[in-house]
């Protein structure tokens, strides 16, 4: 029943979160957006993403895990909702910045409960397998836009993606169980234990930083394609109408690949299962950068998505592994938050360098050396071992 909920929260948020990029090409028209616009509105809803992945794993150590995911799920739906009713560009900005918020308290309180009811040996794929949500949610946007009617309102993507969550909150509230234990509630509020020794303390200084320093760029290249994947495809010269289909092939593939991964990273270990697949997405990257025809565009969609959302949420079950149980939703809360830096860096970076005269391929190849880095750091976390709870 858990792992069923957080997967429905996860399908429901990877629908709210990418159905803007979705719904971009249909109302920026409306709103009269300009491209430097579009990537400060996906800023936005990233800046709500790392406030509230900040104060949301915080807060769920304290007041535990249940009440902050409700809360969290029932903020996100709302403000969903809320921007079928937006009528500028202020307006929008500011919904996305509120509904941002309950997206990010709820990615650590999905992190720490997949931790916390899985085995050891099975964290990774258990984050894998309820993660794996979120581009099957993103898929289902994107394939929404292909089966509605032609000419249809774009407000019809902000209703359904804000109303079926809604549904899910009373189910939370009845039968989530809650994993974090009284008493190491009250332990973590009497003990006040500072961010600083929650992140630094016991050797975990390596370890966060490094955590920081594989979050951040995979998240650029990650919400820079969730964001603009469709408009980079359309500024390739392909027609509006088929620009989706390179959303839908990259979330489906995702979700093989955040389980086909998650396995791997179980079996073999996370070192070089993730630097193989950082080693794929770059090589995918330049492919997609240079691809002039639609089939050759999705085929290295999906494949960008089996290995980088694959790597990315592998990467959110090892994270937990590095916090014990009491200071967990900190820990990968603050994890997320840097990450989420690099969520609102990847939508602006491509507004910018539209207007500033580069090509859609451009755009596209530069994220290549950004994942590199990511590799990198993934190689030297091999060398610390997980926290012993």
């Amino acid at each position: 029943m858990t792992v069923l909920l957080c997967l429905g929260v996860a399908v429901l948020e990877g629908f709210d979160i990418q159905v803007l990029g979705v719904a971009m090409p249909l109302l920026s028209p409306e709103l009269g957006l300009q491209p430097l616009q579009k990537g400060w509105v996906f800023a936005f809803s990233n800046i709500g993403l790392v406030i509230g992945a900040s104060i949301g794993g915080w807060l769920a150590d304290r007041l535990g895990r249940k009440p902050v995911f409700t809360i969290a799920v029932l903020a996100f739906a709302l403000f969903t909702l809320a921007t079928s009713l937006v009528q500028t560009p202020v307006q929008l900005c500011a919904v996305r910045l509120l509904a941002g918020l309950g997206f990010g308290a709820a990615m650590p309180n999905m992190m720490a409960v997949a931790a916390e009811i899985s085995a050891p040996g099975r964290r990774a794929f258990t984050t894998a397998a309820i993660f794996c949500g979120m581009p099957l949610g993103g898929g289902l946007s994107a394939l929404l836009t292909q089966l509605l009617p032609a000419g249809f309102d774009w407000r019809m993507l902000f209703l359904i993606g804000g109303g079926l969550p809604l549904l899910l909150v009373p189910l939370l509230h009845y039968f989530l169980p809650e994993t974090l234990p009284a008493g190491i509630r009250r332990t973590t509020r009497a003990s006040r234990t500072p961010l600083r020794e929650v992140l630094f303390g016991q050797g975990r200084a390596v370890p966060s930083v490094l955590l920081w320093c594989i979050f951040l760029p995979t998240l650029v290249v990650l919400y820079l394609i969730l964001n603009w994947l469709p408009t980079l495809v359309e500024a390739k010269g392909f027609s509006k109408a088929v620009a989706p289909q390179a959303s839908i092939t990259f979330n489906f593939a995702s979700v093989i690949g955040a389980l086909v991964i998650g396995w791997l990273v179980d079996r073999f270990g996370g070192r070089w299962v993730l630097c193989f697949a950082y080693g794929c997405v770059i090589a995918g990257l330049f492919q997609l950068g240079a691809a002039t025809d639609l089939m050759s565009v999705l085929w290295l969609s999906a494949a960008v998505g089996f290995f980088l959302m694959g790597a990315n949420y592998a990467l959110l079950g090892m994270a937990t592994a590095y916090y014990p149980t009491a200071i967990r939703g900190t820990g990968s809360g603050v994890a997320v938050a840097v990450g989420r830096v690099g969520s609102v860096l990847g939508p602006l970076v491509p507004g910018l360098l539209l207007q500033g005269g580069m090509s859609a391929t451009d755009v596209i190849i530069l994220m290549a050396p950004t994942t590199a880095l990511a590799g990198i750091a993934v190689y030297l976390l091999g060398y610390f071992p997980p926290a012993k709870d």
